[in-house]
């Protein structure tokens, strides 16, 4: 694992990542705008998050709080950020956000539509000042339509995208994947559109606006469900560890009381895990020879190679299954991730210094550039750390930051 350094709150480390140079301003809070912001950030991209001096990022308080009063999961999504205070419902604040706007590259927000009008931090009145801007908007339902002014939470997102319906066991309700993706995909989209907008404006010289909205971005990754659906009237259901009809795919039990995952549906693949389990007689067996034929029994071939796995302590089975060419791995924990030969190689975990925790392990930047890739320089900062040296950069003196903390305004 890598580590990085503590940065001072006037002299954070300088950016070597693709994105360097491009000034990014975040004035979303929970996750699928501040993803987007970390995606930026990791990239090199200096990334000004500004939150309300009141109360910050509603992310600061989720996920796994220790004891030192630091939420884990900010240490993540705010990381590469500089964290500024300002209450934009005040027209002050307001004016002190135009200012570092103006001179912005790329603006990311995610409030519900119309918010941001309200403030008069519109895309006219803001491209007025700045002809360039990129402005990213991640929204539940995007900026029109019927449903734009609905609350737009991710797991609403996820179940009109179609996801939660197929997700889970066929014996249960719909279920969740166990994460936010609906809000990381929207913000996964919103880059996308960030970087194609930026590309862009090298041509024409103008911003305009980018608008992910999270029900979009989920339907964006749900394959061929709808053309299924619309052609020949099939409809995908919950099938839990398995695809339907492509046979052998799922997670069998070990005699250590572990899970090994098995991907063999292809027909040459398939004869190397019936080598590999002591039966090579089934590759010609016509109940499993061909992919149809398989999957027409899929229950039944889950089971004969259940009932041998059962038998095999995992990492013996996993050894076994690779030397014959047949893809297994193991269902990953943390644990699992922070000691994998693979994780280390390519030190897919790296190690931020925190001011309070220290050395805290968390995911690396992805993708990887082969001259220039991004890093992680500091992990998600205190409340308002940056605020003195990024107002400074648009005329704010000491005198006047008192000021305007003094009425709540910073």
């Amino acid at each position: 694992m890598t580590a990085s350094e503590t940065p001072s709150p006037d002299q954070p480390p300088a950016s070597t990542g693709p994105l360097a140079g491009l000034r990014v301003v975040e004035l979303g809070q929970l996750l699928a705008g501040p993803f987007c912001g970390q995606m930026l950030g990791d990239l090199g991209a200096d990334v000004v998050k500004i939150e309300d001096p009141a109360t910050g990022d509603p992310l600061r308080q989720w996920g796994r709080q220790l004891p030192e009063g630091q939420s884990l999961w900010w240490s993540v999504v705010g990381r590469n950020k500089r964290s500024v205070t300002l209450n934009l419902r005040e027209a002050e604040g307001q004016d002190l956000a135009r200012k570092l706007i103006a001179g912005a590259d790329i603006l990311i927000e995610n409030f519900r539509p119309g918010t941001m009008e309200r403030w008069g931090l519109g895309y006219a009145d803001l491209a007025a000042l700045n002809p360039g801007l990129i402005m990213v908007r991640v929204s539940g339902f995007g900026q029109d339509g019927p449903y734009a002014q609905r609350a737009g939470y991710g797991a609403i997102g996820e179940a009109m995208g179609g996801l939660r319906y197929v997700v889970g066991d066929p014996s249960t309700p719909p279920s969740r994947v166990g994460i936010s993706i609906g809000d990381t995909l929207a913000a996964l989209f919103a880059t996308i559109g960030a970087l194609a907008a930026v590309r862009e404006r090298e041509v024409s010289g103008r911003g305009q606006m980018v608008d992910s909205a999270i029900y979009e971005a989920v339907l964006g990754v749900m394959e061929s469900l709808v053309p299924e659906w619309q052609i020949s009237g099939y409809q995908r259901e919950r099938t839990g560890a398995i695809l339907p009809n492509v046979a052998p795919s799922n997670v069998y039990p070990t005699a250590d009381g572990s899970w090994l995952l098995i991907a063999a549906n292809q027909d040459t693949v398939f004869g190397r895990l019936a080598a590999a389990i002591g039966q090579p007689d089934l590759a010609t067996d016509p109940r499993y020879a061909t992919h149809g034929a398989r999957g027409e029994r899929q229950a039944e071939l889950d089971a004969l190679i259940g009932a041998y796995t059962s038998t095999q302590d995992a990492a013996v089975l996993e050894a076994a299954l690779e030397a014959h060419g047949v893809p297994a791995g193991k269902i990953f924990r943390p644990v699992d991730m922070l000691t994998d030969p693979q994780y280390l190689a390519r030190e897919s975990i790296t190690e931020v210094q925190h001011p309070v925790l220290g050395p805290v392990a968390q995911q690396n930047v992805f993708p990887r550039l082969s001259r220039t890739t991004g890093t992680v320089r500091w992990p998600g900062p205190p409340l308002g750390e940056h605020t003195a040296a990024v107002l400074a950069e648009v005329g704010v003196d000491d005198d006047a930051l008192a000021a305007l903390r003094e009425r709540g305004l910073a």
